[in-house]
C-alpha cells in the first residue's frame, strides 16, 4: 500500500487526533480508514474483459452439472483460456485443456489474439497427444470462441 509506505517513510507517527505521539499505524489500519473515508487507491493498469458473449447464442447443456471429476482419462477434458500482459512480449493469451482424471495438461496453445485459432491449436494438441475414443467430454465456459 502506497500511502502506508509513503507515511513510514516520512517517519510520520500520529495519533488519533491528529497530534504527533510516537505512535505508529499499521497497514491494515491506514487501509480501514481509506475505506471509512471512502477513499480508493488507484490502479496503474486498465481492467480487461475478455470473453463476450453473443446474447443472441443458444447455451450449450452442461453436460457434467458442474461436478469436474473422472473415473478414467480420456473421458472429460475441462478447457479455458487467460490472457493478460507480459512485459516482453505484450499481450498474451493461453489456452490449456486438462485431463480430469489426471488433472494434467494434455494441450495448450498461446498467441498474441483471442481468436478461434487459439483454441483450435490447443485442442488439436490433446487429441493428438492423447488420441482419445468416443464418449470423451470436452467441457469449456461460453468465452467469445
Amino acid at each position: 500500500m502506497r500511502i502506508h509506505a509513503e507515511l513510514a517513510s516520512m517517519g510520520m507517527r500520529w495519533g488519533c487526533d491528529g497530534d504527533a505521539m510516537g505512535m505508529r499505524w499499521g497497514r491494515k489500519r491506514v487501509a480501514r480508514l481509506m475505506r471509512s473515508a471512502g477513499l480508493a487507491g488507484r490502479h496503474r493498469r486498465r481492467a480487461f474483459h475478455t470473453t463476450q458473449r453473443d446474447p443472441d447464442a443458444q447455451a450449450a447443456p452442461d453436460l457434467v452439472q458442474r461436478t469436474f471429476v473422472a473415473s478414467a482419462p480420456n473421458q472429460l477434458w475441462i478447457a479455458d483460456i487467460t490472457s493478460g500482459p507480459t512485459q516482453r512480449d505484450g499481450f498474451l493469451s493461453l489456452a490449456v485443456i486438462l485431463d480430469a482424471f489426471s488433472r494434467r495438461v494434455v494441450g495448450w496453445s498461446r498467441a498474441d489474439h483471442l481468436r478461434a485459432e487459439l483454441v483450435v491449436g490447443a485442442l488439436e494438441m490433446a487429441v493428438g497427444n492423447r488420441r482419445p475414443g468416443d464418449g470423451l467430454i470436452h467441457h469449456s465456459d461460453h468465452g467469445c470462441q
